[in-house]
């Protein structure tokens, strides 16, 4: 065999071996999607079938039907909608300033800044739910409200005030995102515009910031994700709101208890009310879901090129 015939016989054999680990990791990936999938158009009776595994016997929607009235769906669908969007284009704003600042301009603490961003990553939630829950329950702005706090619990304005100071969920990812993005901007920018008679705020608005787009589409896409399904915030602060994680938790319980007893699944105890509220749940999980893919689909080629040239892959 020669030494051409050696090579092309291990491009090969490396090409299989890749494309066998990329087949395996996307299964890996993608197998409890297609499940829930599929078990989302079956019926109960059909789970306890062996032979239906991943095509039902007899599509239905009437799990779908079920999540639609009982999540209250469409409401749902908007309340979340609208809080994500806030909050995210907020997160945007705050995390592009925040992070140009670090990268660009030095002072004392500086450093101590960007660490302590990043170590609230590493902070549980859990950690400071009681404080801030009490600071909101009774916000005095800084001391000057003491006599009278207003109550913001209930409000948007929880998920807007830690958005818009760069302290809201996930925030130190985006920060840290954004502080690499402007460190590997060229400083040539800077000073021609400064030479040109351009300000500060003239040079972030005109100059970095157009050149900053792939870094604030990736900031963006993953604030949306993370907003979108958050549970722990948004159920300490809108509590009893119809938010679509919180419409979820509730779903199956609330189609159990108006099944009637002429119903196809009237039993509801044991394991059929475990395997009820498994096909609602798929349904519903569908459901929240999609808005997600659609989106996905849509900025599919922005996001991964943002993602090649914020360097995030290395």
């Amino acid at each position: 065999m020669t030494r051409l015939q050696k090579k092309r016989l291990t491009s090969i054999i490396s090409t299989i071996f890749r494309t066998a680990v990329l087949i395996g990791v996307s299964y890996v990936i993608i197998q409890p999607m297609l499940t829930r999938l599929s078990t989302s158009f079956m019926n109960v009776e059909e789970l306890y079938d062996q032979s239906v595994k991943w095509i039902a016997r007899n599509p239905t929607l009437y799990n779908y039907r079920q999540c639609w009235v009982h999540m209250n769906y469409p409401q749902a669908l908007f309340n979340t909608f609208t809080l994500t969007l806030v909050v995210s284009v907020l997160q945007v704003a705050a995390c592009t300033y925040i992070g140009y600042g670090l990268a660009r301009f030095k002072w004392a603490g500086s450093g101590l800044l960007l660490g302590l961003a990043i170590f609230s990553l590493v902070v549980p939630p859990q950690m400071i739910r009681i404080p801030l829950y009490l600071h909101f329950r009774f916000f005095d702005l800084f001391g000057i409200l003491k006599g009278n706090p207003i109550n913001l619990v209930g409000t948007y304005w929880p998920f807007i005030l830690t958005a818009i100071t760069g302290s809201g969920f996930r925030n130190g990812l985006y920060i840290y995102i954004m502080r690499q993005f402007f460190r590997g901007m060229s400083k040539e920018l800077e000073e021609a515009a400064y030479v040109d008679g351009g300000g500060l705020l003239t040079t972030f608005f005109r100059v970095m910031l157009p050149s900053a787009v792939p870094g604030l589409v990736v900031v963006f896409l993953f604030s949306f994700v993370w907003q979108w399904n958050d549970y722990f915030y948004t159920t300490m602060f809108m509590s009893g709101k119809n938010f679509l994680p919180q419409a979820l938790e509730q779903v199956a319980s609330r189609a159990a208890n108006v099944i009637h007893a002429t119903d196809r699944v009237a039993v509801m105890s044991g394991l059929v009310q475990d395997n009820f509220s498994t096909v609602i749940n798929n349904a519903g999980m569908i459901m929240v879901i999609t808005p997600l893919l659609i989106i996905y689909l849509l900025m599919q080629r922005y996001f991964v090129e943002s993602i090649e040239r914020t360097g995030l892959v290395g």
